[in-house]
C-alpha cells in the first residue's frame, strides 16, 4: 500500500511532516481493510523522498531550539558559495543541497504499532529542505503489514 505526499516548502529548513504522515498512514490501512484487506494493524511505513536537494529525518519536536541548532550546524559545515564547487547550475545553493542530502536520509524508515506510527514522545518527521527557494516535494509513503 503506497501513497505519496506533496510537501511545500517555503525556503531552507526543517519543516515537521509527522502530520500528513500520519494521515496518510491511516488513510493507507482504512483503504486497506475497505478494500477486503486483513486489516493488519502493525507493520512497517517506509517514507521515501523522491529528490536529491531535500531529505527526511526523525529529531526532536518539542523544543524550537534544536531545529534552529540543527539547521546552523549544517550551514556552518556546508557553506554556500564555496568556491571549489563546480555544480552551480541552478545557484549557490545547488551544490551544498545535495552534499546535505548526501549525509542526511532520503528515506526512513518507522515502525507502525496498533495502527499508529511508533515515534517516541519528542519525534517528529521533518522534510529538511536544503534549497534557499520555495518547492514542492514528493514523499513516498508505503506501509507493508
Amino acid at each position: 500500500m503506497h501513497d505519496t505526499l506533496t510537501v511545500r516548502t517555503p525556503g531552507q529548513g526543517l519543516h515537521e511532516i509527522t502530520h500528513d504522515v500520519r494521515n496518510a498512514v491511516r488513510a493507507l490501512l482504512d483503504r486497506d481493510t475497505s478494500a477486503g484487506g486483513n486489516a493488519a494493524s502493525s507493520g512497517l511505513c517506509t517514507l521515501f523522498i523522491q529528490h536529491t536537494s531535500a531529505s527526511l529525518t526523525i529529531q526532536e519536536n518539542a523544543d524550537p531550539s534544536a531545529k534552529r541548532d540543527l539547521e546552523a550546524w549544517m550551514n556552518r559545515h556546508v557553506p554556500e558559495h564555496d568556491p571549489h564547487f563546480t555544480h552551480t547550475s541552478e545557484g549557490h545553493d545547488d551544490m551544498p543541497s545535495h552534499i546535505k542530502a548526501a549525509l542526511t536520509a532520503t528515506s526512513l524508515g518507522i515502525p507502525v504499532i496498533d495502527g499508529a506510527l511508533a515515534l517516541g514522545t519528542w519525534q517528529g518527521v521533518y522534510l529538511w529542505e536544503h534549497r534557499v527557494r520555495a518547492h514542492s516535494r514528493r514523499v513516498v509513503v508505503h506501509v507493508s503489514c
